[in-house]
C-alpha cells in the first residue's frame, strides 16, 4: 500500500522511514512524502488513478494547510482516505478536519502505535 506523508518540516521523512522500516522491507507498505499541499496534489495527479491510498497531512503548513488539501483530496480523489496531524489538539482543528471527512486526528508527537493500526485497518 502506498502511503503519502504530507508535512513541511522535512526530518519528518527520516522518521516515517525509522518508524515504518520493517513494513517497507517487507514490502506492506510504501511511503512517499511531499513536503506542500501543492506537491501533494502533483504527486497524486501523476497516475490515473492516484496510488495512493492513503494520506497522512500535517494542518499547519505555509500556502496551502492540511485542512485545505483534505478538501482538495476529497473532492478529486474520495477513494483515498486521509488523517491529519497538528501540534495542537485544538476543537476547532478537530471539528474541521473530522467533518470535512478525515479518518482521523493525530496530534504531535506522533503515536506511531496508533497509527500503525490506522494503517493495518486499511489494509485488512
Amino acid at each position: 500500500m502506498k502511503v503519502l506523508v504530507v508535512d513541511d518540516e522535512k526530518d519528518v521523512e527520516m522518521l516515517f522511514r525509522q518508524k515504518f522500516r520493517k513494513e517497507v522491507k517487507n514490502q506492506n507498505l510504501e511511503l512517499v512524502f511531499a513536503f506542500s499541499g501543492q506537491e501533494a496534489l502533483d504527486l497524486l495527479e501523476k497516475t490515473k488513478p492516484p496510488e495512493v491510498m492513503y494520506i497522512f497531512s500535517d494542518i499547519n503548513m505555509p500556502g496551502m494547510t492540511g485542512l485545505e488539501l483534505l478538501d482538495e483530496v476529497k473532492a478529486r480523489f474520495p477513494q483515498i482516505k486521509i488523517s491529519m496531524i497538528s501540534a495542537y489538539g485544538d476543537a476547532e482543528n478537530y471539528n474541521k478536519a473530522i467533518d470535512s471527512g478525515a479518518k482521523e486526528f493525530f496530534t504531535k508527537p506522533i503515536d506511531f502505535a496508533s497509527l500503525k493500526n490506522e494503517i493495518s485497518s486499511l489494509l485488512t
